[in-house]
């Protein structure tokens, strides 16, 4: 009969091993977590260029042409390959229209004019709204949010990105002031006309449409 085996130690990870693979685990989050704070970071400063962008070419084009693009009553005229607008200083249509190649309305001409005068990137055939760096939809139209006249729109944005945008060209509050936001449900979602009642909220569900007066 055979001796029996000596008992075998069993193996297992020490205090310094498992030290280390939480090290490292700690390491990868942290890099995740800062990786994902930069490309917010990254999102925020192209929506807030987009803004600006937007707003320049307007008073570019107003500076140049006399009219606002998308309105412009001459624009026809001047570039034989697009429409004109009725020329009264208010923009038709909504921002988030889903303009194509064939669109009319001032809130796709805009885009048009804007194009054809060389102020903003894209073909001069082209009547698309510009598309936003979280995939939105970024427009003009007349009014909106309790805000009056031409404002500028872009939406699809998170909460943090909404409320970082207000709070760079305002006061960071959804319901006041010359920038304001409000939740969507989808990028066709017809803006509401009178002011929010609600501020931003990040619950990680809440998607917004914010709007600036240029």
């Amino acid at each position: 009969m055979r001796p029996p085996h000596p008992a075998r130690r069993q193996s297992g990870f020490t205090l310094i091993e498992i030290a280390i693979v939480l090290v490292i685990i700690g390491l990868l989050l942290g890099g995740i977590l800062k990786g994902q704070e930069l490309i917010t970071q990254g999102r925020i400063r192209n929506v807030a260029n987009d803004f600006q962008s937007v707003t320049a070419a307007i008073n570019l084009y107003q500076d140049r042409y006399r009219a606002l693009p998308g309105d412009d009553a001459g624009a026809a005229t001047r570039w034989t390959s697009t429409t004109s607008g009725n020329g009264n200083g208010i923009f038709d249509g909504a921002y988030n229209t889903a303009c194509t190649s064939a669109s009319t309305s001032e809130d796709c001409l805009f885009w048009h004019h804007l194009r054809l005068a060389g102020l903003v990137g894209g073909a001069n055939t082209d009547r698309t709204q510009a598309v936003n760096a979280v995939q939105g939809r970024t427009g003009i139209q007349n009014g909106g949010l309790g805000l009056v006249g031409p404002i500028v729109c872009s939406n699809n944005l998170p909460a943090k990105i909404a409320q970082a945008i207000d709070a760079q060209f305002d006061d960071g509050n959804a319901t006041t002031g010359t920038v304001r936001g409000e939740t969507i449900t989808s990028l066709t979602a017809t803006l509401t006309a009178t002011a929010p009642t609600a501020n931003y909220e990040d619950n990680g569900t809440n998607i917004y449409v914010v709007c600036k007066t240029p």
